[in-house]
């Protein structure tokens, strides 16, 4: 087996002779890597981890750690990944849980971008795509040939079915049908001022008053932007958080989320 001088790899890990451990990868004791699977650099793999044969593990992977689930107090637990998968950077891969079966658990040739992360207890099939940024919550089912798109969120229980397309940017909480395309709405709307975070960077408490009372008028009186602003100029006190709101207004060339 090739396994490079910088990587940190325990004794009682399993490895196939065929396999390819690169630079920095730290690989724990109950770890089972199967014939010519890759980790390219920086890899980390702890649990009881079995992975099969001709995957790919792009640098600053990490799988098999413990689940963030607040119930999870050390029970053993397993991640199983089967064969020819491509599992890219930064990708997060948590181990199952008592309450999920003790398993984590990924099918075959399957392709996981980037950033996306994979929590436990979740089951994915064969030949699905997780998009740049997607999110399994704990207990997902993903079917054959699904495709969650970038950056969305999978709710906790949920199932996608098979060969279903969920678009970028969703948000899931139910279960998706099998060879649907489905897309959470993507209305965009203001809620009023940051006020929590306003005042925890010293915003006065008349100043987020002024801030309330101007969101209200530009998002929820019905008026359009003219109107909302004359309105603001005139019964709104202007201090410099509302001189600089009515400022972004007048130089937006794109307009702007009411």
């Amino acid at each position: 087996m090739a396994i490079h001088p910088t990587a940190i790899v325990d004794a009682r890990a399993r490895i196939s002779d065929s396999a390819d451990v690169g630079p920095y990868c730290i690989i724990g004791a109950g770890v089972d890597i199967g014939a010519r699977t890759r980790l390219m650099a920086h890899v980390y793999m702890e649990g009881v981890t079995k992975i099969g044969d001709d995957n790919l593990f792009y640098p600053y992977s990490t799988v098999g750690v413990a689940s963030q689930d607040l119930k999870y107090q050390g029970e053993a637990s397993e991640t199983r990944i089967g064969n020819r998968n491509k599992i890219r950077e930064f990708v997060t891969i948590h181990r199952g849980t008592e309450g999920g079966g003790l398993i984590t658990e990924i099918g075959d040739d399957n392709l996981v971008m980037a950033y996306s992360h994979i929590a436990h207890d979740v089951r994915i099939g064969h030949h699905a795509v997780l998009s740049n940024g997607a999110t399994c919550g704990g207990h997902v089912a993903v079917g054959d040939w699904a495709v969650i798109g970038a950056f969305s969120g999978v709710h906790q229980y949920c199932r996608v079915g098979r060969h279903a397309m969920i678009g970028g940017y969703s948000v899931i909480t139910q279960d998706v049908l099998p060879f649907s395309m489905t897309v959470s709405p993507r209305e965009v709307k203001v809620f009023g001022p940051n006020k929590t975070g306003l005042e925890r960077r010293g915003f006065s408490p008349e100043a987020i008053e002024q801030l309330h009372k101007a969101f209200r008028l530009l998002s929820k009186a019905g008026l359009n932007t003219t109107q909302a602003v004359e309105r603001i100029s005139n019964e709104v006190e202007i201090g410099p958080e509302i001189e600089e709101l009515l400022a972004f207004i007048a130089s937006s060339e794109r307009g702007f989320v009411k």
